[in-house]
């Protein structure tokens, strides 16, 4: 009969022999799997930006009057009435700029974020939008896609010219017909379009403002 201390002791060597290889063959394999996502990553980051970027300019060419610059490489920042700052692309046409794609967002949704872009004129009236992003419910926040550009009872945004109170869904005494059953995310979406005009207004009052400055000969050295 083998003595049990003998077993014992094998059992324990045994044990301590394999935790070092245990913990050899799982450092080897976190090295392995992070040279290979790494690989991965750069060989999809340019196609992801180049995507975003193309599905932008699309966005853009979607929300203003035609242009014949290149907005996307003319875009500058603006301030919100809430202290943030969106990103701005003047669309030219022969020199003069015929409107403005504002790209906006809010953490407000049911389920996150929404991305927008909202395309607005010289006169602050609103053209058009594009949902870029967004995670809401199926069939139901979903639908801010075409809901608020259907021409029917009081859904649509298009065509509308903002105030600085923005726009709000009939339940909290606006006038927009909120997407049945999905009112938080209307309210996200529509809180989306009034940062837009937000920033919109910022950059059209510094606009006015340069302009005035200029009329009036500008430099007091002169």
């Amino acid at each position: 009969m083998l003595n049990p201390i003998i077993l014992e002791g094998s059992k324990m060597e045994k044990l301590k022999s394999t935790l070092p290889n245990m913990l050899l063959s799982l450092t080897v394999i976190c090295i392995v799997a992070s040279a290979v996502l790494a690989s991965v990553n750069q060989l999809t980051a340019g196609p992801i930006a180049a995507s975003k970027a193309a599905s932008l300019e699309a966005a853009v060419k979607e929300v203003v009057p035609e242009f014949d610059n290149k907005p996307t490489e003319e875009a500058y920042m603006a301030a919100t009435s809430d202290g943030d700052s969106l990103k701005i692309y003047p669309a030219k046409k022969d020199g003069e700029l015929v409107g403005v794609a504002v790209e906006s967002s809010t953490q407000k949704g049911f389920s996150g974020e929404i991305k927008v872009v909202v395309g607005f004129d010289v006169e602050g009236k609103l053209l058009n939008y594009s949902v870029q992003q967004h995670s809401e419910t199926p069939g139901l926040g979903s639908k801010m896609q075409e809901w608020f550009r259907t021409d029917k009872n009081n859904q649509s945004v298009i065509g509308r010219t903002l105030t600085a109170d923005g726009l709000k869904v009939t339940k909290d005494g606006g006038d927009v017909d909120a997407i049945t059953a999905a009112t938080i995310s209307s309210r996200a979406f529509l809180d989306a379009i009034n940062r837009a005009y937000s920033a919109y207004k910022s950059a059209d009052m510094i606009s006015a403002a340069t302009s005035n400055n200029n009329e009036k000969g500008g430099n007091d050295h002169e």
